[in-house]
């Protein structure tokens, strides 16, 4: 009997998950299998492989032939190469572990705390930057202030004598009499 070593379509219309079987080369794709030996699954990230390597040994030394999407397969696990009699190692990449609830929520715990942390941190910075800008501002008008002082007397001078310039007669004003005029129009 000549037997194949290839992929069984599960899973929904856009999520595909396959299994890796071994089955006559007679049978449809879905159909009757003889032994599953692994799964794959394309849609998780990093794809899902597994392969039991001992089975799918067995199977290419007794002259299965694997179809060239689980040909791809079997060289990233090694197993290909193991066959041939190539040294190899498994090329799978594995997904990272999930972290549990309680682990994800002390995270979570962790980085409210943080940022709780940061935000006094900029409260405290703008705090004293605001100290920073009325200090500078206190300086700023005591400087003004300082020479505004100092100009005070010589403006207060100043001052007194256009006031006094302003009560003395101006003796070049004519001494001819201007009429007032009156509110009937005479004058």
């Amino acid at each position: 009997m000549a037997t194949k070593i290839r992929l069984m379509r599960l899973g929904k219309i856009r999520t595909p998950q396959y299994r890796i079987v071994i089955s006559d080369s007679r049978n449809k794709r879905d159909g009757q299998y003889i032994e599953a030996i692994g799964q794959y699954r394309p849609k998780e990230d990093p794809s899902f492989i597994l392969v039991n390597s001992e089975r799918a040994q067995y199977w290419l030394s007794v002259g299965a032939q694997p179809s060239e999407p689980v040909l791809a397969l079997l060289k990233l696990t090694g197993d290909w190469q193991q066959f041939k009699g190539i040294p190899a190692e498994n090329r799978v990449k594995l997904a990272e572990p999930k972290q549990s609830r309680g682990s994800r929520a002390e995270l979570a715990a962790a980085r409210v705390s943080e940022l709780a942390v940061a935000q006094e941190r900029l409260k405290a910075e703008k705090k004293r930057a605001k100290k920073t800008d009325d200090e500078a501002g206190a300086k700023s008008k005591a400087t003004k202030e300082a020479p505004a002082k100092e100009k005070a007397p010589r403006e207060a001078a100043a001052s007194k004598a256009s006031v006094t310039a302003d009560t003395v007669p101006d003796k070049t004003v004519s001494d001819k009499a201007v009429p007032d005029k009156t509110a009937d129009g005479q004058g």
